[in-house]
């Protein structure tokens, strides 16, 4: 059904705001047809069934015609730009007395799906730790550099920004510089620890070409602080000698090490503390992962859970 097909009333509640937007508002015609598409849809939708103005539907209706975009395989984002636009078709048509109640007000905007954290499996990763040939300057730097990842969950500036001293020893602690410059101190387990010490003992003197970087850890080869493009290019190595298929990056070792964490039995708090989130909210993404694993644990541990 196309607008000239439409009954007189919703054509011409569809006329009127079309001139709405293009001269009372002045957007551009890019706009102006968007929203027009997206109000002419709703229009086909309220006339086939048998309504001749927006002004007859009610929320009920509005509901359906939603459910009806979603089962049409429009996601959350394209869903909630229908709804903005009826928003501004409601609002327009209340404001000029053209309909009586705007029931877009009692409907929300679609949520976006998560998008869940990738992560590697235990196994993967430490495939892919000990995969990295030690035998040189460089593979004993690179494995320490992965191991700290991984033992800490830092982030990539974390990481190449890192100095000796902020290596505790004496504490099994790392002193990390987030967000903000924000201190935290995050354990460090004697894996990366004993790395770290070799690397420095075995490996680092060999990089080390001026004074000026004497205190950072980890270094390229011309003795100068890691570049962010260094560390990605060390993982993808590692990565493909391990023969992973899937694309691993530097953030994967950060979701590695708080989903692992959690699975474990880590609390929530205590694994935002050492990721540094300031919300306790952007750490929970993490509880969502594997819930295959939340239900098994329950059906081992919950006295009511056997059938």
């Amino acid at each position: 059904m196309s607008s000239a097909e439409l009954p007189a009333g919703l054509a011409r509640e569809l006329k009127h705001f079309v001139h709405y937007l293009r001269l009372e508002k002045g957007l551009s015609d890019n706009t102006v047809s968007a929203y027009e598409r997206d109000t002419t849809r709703c229009a086909e939708f309220l006339a086939s069934h048998d309504m001749a103005s927006f002004g007859s539907a009610k929320l009920t209706d509005l509901r359906a015609f939603f459910t009806t975009l979603a089962g049409a395989g429009l996601g959350s984002t394209s869903r909630g730009r229908y709804l903005s636009s009826l928003k501004h078709l409601y609002r327009f048509l209340v404001a000029t007395g053209r309909c009586e109640k705007n029931y877009t007000d009692a409907m929300e905007l679609p949520q976006k799906a998560q998008r869940l954290p990738e992560g590697l499996s235990v196994v993967d990763m430490q495939r892919m730790l000990e995969s990295v040939d030690t035998t040189t300057p460089y593979g004993m730097r690179n494995r320490a550099i992965l191991e700290t990842m991984y033992a800490c969950g830092l982030r990539v500036s974390e990481v190449t920004t890192l100095r000796q001293h902020d290596v505790l020893d004496d504490l099994d602690v790392v002193r990390v510089f987030g967000k903000g410059s924000k201190e935290r101190l995050v354990p460090i387990g004697g894996e990366a620890v004993r790395w770290i010490a070799r690397y420095k003992t075995e490996s680092r003197a060999k990089l080390l070409s001026t004074a000026d970087t004497d205190d950072v850890l980890f270094l390229n080869h011309r003795g100068r602080p890691l570049s962010r493009m260094g560390l990605w290019k060390i993982i993808r190595d590692a990565a493909l000698v391990a023969g992973l298929t899937q694309h691993v990056h530097p953030h994967m070792f950060r979701h590695s090490f708080a989903t692992h964490l959690l699975e474990g039995g880590a609390d929530l708090r205590a694994v935002q503390e050492m990721l540094g989130h300031a919300d306790i909210a952007t750490t929970q993404i993490y509880t969502h992962i594997d819930r295959e694993y939340i239900k098994e644990v329950h059906t081992l541990f919950h006295p009511r859970s056997q059938r």
